[in-house]
């Protein structure tokens, strides 16, 4: 089943590759490289008591820091690929370096990358931050697989970037997504971080995909619209390193052929610890997300409801898992056509609303989040006495042979998710993944050029399944960011954080940003 739903979602995919050559009328105008050059330079400053807060330093695509004292100065050229919008083809590329005080690095090259574009389909390769999908990515808490929290993963991605209209459905059916092979670049700092004392991964591989099909049709002016997705990405290949306390090193080498490649696109085979016994998982560490957006369009307000599935493995995907095996000498035959059906539990549901001619509230978000369940407390494969299939304790962000769901010590995901960067033991895990968090922001602009951005997060923190906390720990976190854009593009920021609780501490600050963007061609 798992198959198959990839397999249709690609299908719908190539379908835009194949329709797209009527859609455009061949231009003449010389291709420019050197116009259009996007230039910005900025300058930030963060001072706290304790940690940097949560909102000071989270979704900001890795670019932040748990010091107290800490910045950066950070300069980037680009050249988008909207520049040759009304052409068939299309060419992008980009550097954005920064040189950090008390990061996780001396030097940072956030992005460092060129792409192409042919009609409605794109090619990317190298380092580039990317949005969240069918989310507010100022204001969201963060998307639970495809975040804006940790530094990009240099990668070749084939893409198509914006929704495309299909050739049949009337014109209302509209497809977009993306298929992308990486790796991961914190090899030196899992090294640093741990210590080699507890496990690290070198040389991990990375793979992502995602599907979005859209039903609505502007030209009706229908202001309803409906966004289906599947978000889905592996880690693999990589050798894991896991010190014993013996003295010893138990070395897991991952598979890196042909095959590994394709088990990470299409889930299969298994890890290597795994040879030889009954009990296998895919290969791999595989995760994803359901996603869905109901929007609603009017001429003076805007509103969008929206909602995550967040999952680990087939049966938190499905919800659904075979538990129908025989017992005695038949205990791993499957027998029966029965099914254990998992709660609809873990979620994250948001609810967006945009005022068009309010100035002091333009945009407001609501969330809940909740990923306690984590298909349950109960982990049992099936035995010759039990025949009970149950594949609980799912265990979010972690794996026992990758560092888990993160980047240079920042979850990929949901910030929510307690970063590595947090833990004092040297180890890298996730040591908060069973929580429920209410989460609030607000933007508007009350004068010309004068805007503001608040957020507000409550959350209970359980711990998880194999280390909970001995009592439920609570945390708040607080976030005001007010800026002015002044003249020939400088732009000023200021901004108070803090965070409140027995998840994050107690921590203040505040953060100073100054910056300044404009254009220039060759």
């Amino acid at each position: 089943m798992k198959r198959q739903i990839i397999f249709y979602c690609l299908f719908f995919l190539a379908q835009s590759v194949c329709a797209q050559l009527s859609q455009q009328e061949e231009q003449t105008e010389k291709l420019n490289l050197g116009n259009n050059m996007n230039y910005h330079v900025e300058f930030q400053s963060s001072f706290a008591h304790g940690h940097t807060p949560l909102w000071m330093h989270s979704n900001r695509h890795g670019l932040g820091s748990l010091e107290s004292v800490n910045g950066y100065l950070r300069s980037s050229i680009i050249r988008p690929l909207r520049t040759d919008s009304l052409r068939r083809w299309g060419v992008g590329y980009g550097v954005d370096v920064a040189i950090p005080y008390h990061f996780t690095s001396k030097v940072i090259v956030q992005q460092a990358f060129a792409e192409v574009r042919w009609l409605h389909g794109s090619l990317s390769v190298g380092s580039k931050e990317y949005p969240m999908e069918l989310k507010n990515n100022a204001l969201s808490s963060g998307s639970q697989t495809f975040g804006i929290n940790a530094r990009p993963v240099p990668q070749v991605r084939l893409a198509l970037p914006d929704y495309w209209r299909l050739p049949f459905g009337n014109r209302w059916l509209h497809i977009k997504g993306h298929i992308a092979y990486g790796r991961m670049t914190d090899d030196n700092w899992q090294h640093d971080f741990t210590q080699r004392q507890s496990k690290y991964v070198d040389q991990v591989l990375y793979h992502s995909k995602a599907g979005f099909l859209k039903i609505g049709n502007e030209d009706r002016f229908c202001p309803w619209s409906l966004e289906l997705g599947l978000e889905m990405a592996t880690l693999f290949g990589g050798t894991s390193y896991q010190p014993r306390s013996n003295g010893e090193t138990k070395v897991v080498k991952g598979n890196t052929n042909m095959r590994a490649f394709w088990n990470a696109f299409m889930p299969g085979g298994h890890d290597a610890p795994e040879e030889g016994i009954v009990y296998q998982n895919v290969e791999g560490n595989q995760l994803g997300s359901w996603l869905f957006r109901m929007n609603y369009e009017g001429d003076s307000w805007c509103v969008r409801l929206y909602g995550e599935k967040y999952f680990e493995d087939h049966s938190s995907m499905l919800q659904l898992d075979y538990d129908g095996y025989g017992t005695g000498e038949e205990w791993n035959v499957k027998k029966k056509r029965k099914f254990f059906l998992y709660d609809f539990k873990d979620m994250m549901l948001g609810l967006e609303l945009n005022l068009k001619h309010n100035h002091w509230l333009q945009s407001l978000v609501f969330e809940y989040l909740y990923t306690k369940y984590q298909s349950g407390p109960v982990y049992h494969d099936h035995t010759q006495n039990l025949s009970y299939h149950i594949s609980g304790r799912d265990n979010f962000y972690n794996h026992y042979i990758y560092p888990g769901w993160q980047h240079w010590g920042e979850v990929i995901g949901n910030p929510l998710y307690r970063s590595p960067l947090y833990n004092e033991n040297g180890t890298i895990e996730i040591q908060n993944n069973r929580f429920k968090a209410f989460h609030l922001g607000l933007s508007g602009e009350p004068a010309e050029r004068l805007n503001y951005r608040f957020l507000a997060t409550y959350q209970e923190g359980f711990g998880t399944y194999n280390t909970p906390f001995f009592k439920k720990h609570h945390n708040v976190s607080l976030f005001l960011e007010t800026a002015y854009r002044w003249r020939y593009g400088w732009r000023f920021m200021a901004s108070f954080g803090a965070d409140f609780g027995g998840i994050l501490g107690n921590n203040q600050g505040f953060q100073l940003t100054v910056s300044k963007h404009g254009i220039f061609n060759l």
